[in-house]
């Protein structure tokens, strides 16, 4: 699958997204800053990446976290995973929060984010005048145990 990428800058001209490994789902997504960012623990920023995609009809684009990023500075995603529709063709940019104890700084060129792909299926809803029952039925949030 092809995947339009349009820099915004030229900056972004150099960042287009890539896999860490062969094997990775997700392609890392850079930060396009004029200068640095700290982020206070609690506070949230909307990070600009300096390019749009025009991605095929029938599929989306998801922003996730970088785990290890997550795990070392407690930054993370508000809106995780964050859906880019298929007919966006705005700036992508990262709404990042900072979950940790410590100041976490965000430099021009640090990797933010991950990109994955998929298919979006076409759906129809229709009213059901009962819901059938299951053996699960309304167990929600803790309803396995630990």
């Amino acid at each position: 699958m092809e995947i339009g990428f349009y820099p915004l800058t030229a900056a972004a001209r150099k960042r287009i997204p890539t896999r860490a490994t062969e094997g990775a789902a997700g392609w890392d997504v850079q930060a396009c800053l004029a200068g640095d960012i700290c982020l206070k623990p609690g506070q949230r920023a909307l990070i600009p990446t300096g390019f749009a995609l025009a991605i095929p009809e029938g599929f989306e684009a998801q922003l996730r976290p970088r785990s290890g990023w997550a795990w070392r500075t407690g930054v993370t995603l508000l809106n995780a995973p964050g859906t880019i529709d298929a007919d966006y063709r705005g700036e992508v940019k990262v709404l990042l929060v900072n979950l940790g104890q410590e100041e976490a700084w965000i430099r021009d060129g640090d990797r933010i984010a991950q990109l994955v792909f998929s298919k979006v299926l076409p759906v129809e809803f229709f009213v059901l005048e009962e819901i059938d029952q299951t053996p699960r039925g309304e167990g929600g949030f803790g309803h396995s145990g630990r």
